[in-house]
């Protein structure tokens, strides 16, 4: 699958800025229940899970991938070749129904809103994945490694349909930290199926699904059919990545069962552990109180705000005021407050200033290696321009590498275009 256009980043090195050398970049682990330092070799491994598109691209969405951009353009400042990895669920219940609702062909739906998720995330700069998979594409993969969990005897079937109990694996609940008491509800809510009569335990997930009357299906060793969901990313992360890579990333919804569960599917498959070596979870975005879904129809869109004409570093630097972890609810204000910041910014670094640009470009990098804290980043810039354009013209110092290598820096670790 194709991926979006990658934006120029610009090198801090082009400026005479050195790599951060010993400032790594740390992060919550949601396995370790702390914040811990990454330690990528020369190529980073970051997977982070994609959308299934049957809507467009909404800010809960838009700030997720933002965060784990953050990630990318740390590691690639330190010095770091990145792999990438994203996946497009192309092919799930949801699509399926919304497609069925509209009476529109499920793969001209998944077409049109993938196409949708590529111009929102070229325009708010995010850097694209090396390999964009999708779901369809991925089959012949995903019966495979279904097929290796099957060679492992940890496959078993259902009135056709194949599961994958959660007894195979020992380690199971590692990642999350939560009892099956706690799973149970969180399981049924986020596509699980723990009431279906003839499972050997209610938490086990579903592999391979029988093909349904009406419903898309293809050819496998365990009959015509099609993917769970947990399995495909499973798949899709060890096939581009191998194990033990440096990040697994998604919205904190995914903690589980999604990242629960493709850890077990991976681990045990491949007899090796762990499937990744962090967990990485962003917060939910709400508006009017409630979490920012498609389910709940309580929805912003990114390309709605571009429609309108508001420009997408506005929409960036909005969502970058809120801590990746952090839920928090959007409000028109969020948007205002970073529209005036992005004029400030611009306006500043349009001027000969005396503020030391190396002293503003080091508190960025140890802001962001500090769990990515991209508020506190903001807040240096912002001291910088508040000096900057408070700076008379008989003080201000005849320095246009000063405001060069800010922009420079903003646009580099940041992604703010100005």
């Amino acid at each position: 699958m194709r991926s979006w256009p990658a934006p120029k980043v610009p090198s801090l090195a082009e400026h005479g800025l050195p790599a951060p050398g010993d400032v790594r970049l740390s992060v919550y682990d949601s396995a370790a229940g702390a914040v811990r330092p990454t330690d990528p070799g020369p190529t980073a491994r970051m997977y982070v899970c994609g959308i299934t598109p049957y809507d467009a691209t909404h800010l809960g969405h838009a700030a997720t991938y933002l965060a784990f951009d953050l990630v990318n353009r740390v590691w690639r400042d330190a010095g770091h070749d990145v792999h990438y990895v994203q996946n497009t669920t192309d092919v799930d219940d949801p699509l399926l129904e919304r497609a069925g609702q509209t009476g529109e062909d499920w793969r001209v739906l998944a077409e049109r809103e993938i196409a949708l998720f590529r111009d929102d995330m070229t325009a708010l700069r995010v850097l694209p994945p090396r390999e964009y998979v999708g779901a369809v594409e991925s089959i012949p993969l995903i019966v495979e490694f279904i097929e290796l969990l099957r060679s492992k005897g940890a496959t078993y079937e259902l009135d056709g349909d194949l599961y994958f109990p959660i007894s195979a694996d020992p380690s199971f609940g590692s990642v999350s930290g939560l009892s099956p008491k706690e799973m149970l509800p969180l399981f049924a809510e986020r596509g699980g199926d723990p009431a279906r009569k003839g499972k050997k335990d209610p938490l086990d997930a579903l592999l391979w699904q029988a093909e349904r009357p009406g419903e898309p299906a293809w050819d496998s060793p365990f009959g015509r059919g099609r993917p769970g969901w947990h399995v495909e990313c499973s798949a899709i992360s060890i096939h581009n990545l191998g194990m033990a890579f440096d990040i697994e990333g998604g919205g904190s919804d995914l903690v589980f069962p999604h990242h629960e569960m493709g850890a077990s599917h991976a681990e045990v498959a491949t007899g090796e552990h762990p499937h990744a070596k962090a967990y990485v979870h962003a917060g939910m975005v709400g508006l009017d109180g409630e979490k920012m879904s498609k389910s709940r129809g309580n929805l912003v869109f990114v390309s709605r705000l571009r429609a309108d004409g508001t420009d997408p570093m506005a929409i960036r630097l909005a969502l970058l005021d809120h801590h990746y972890r952090s839920d928090w609810e959007w409000t028109a204000d969020d948007l205002t407050r970073a529209q005036a910041r992005l004029a400030r910014w611009r306006e500043a670094v349009l001027l000969p200033a005396a503020p030391p640009a190396g002293d503003v470009v080091g508190r960025i990098r140890r802001h962001l290696a500090d769990d990515l804290d991209a508020p506190a980043a903001l807040l240096a810039v912002d001291r910088w321009a508040d000096h900057a354009l408070g700076v008379t013209d008989e003080d201000r110092e005849a320095d246009t590498a000063v405001p060069g290598l800010v922009r420079t820096a903003i646009d580099a670790l940041l992604g703010i275009e100005l």
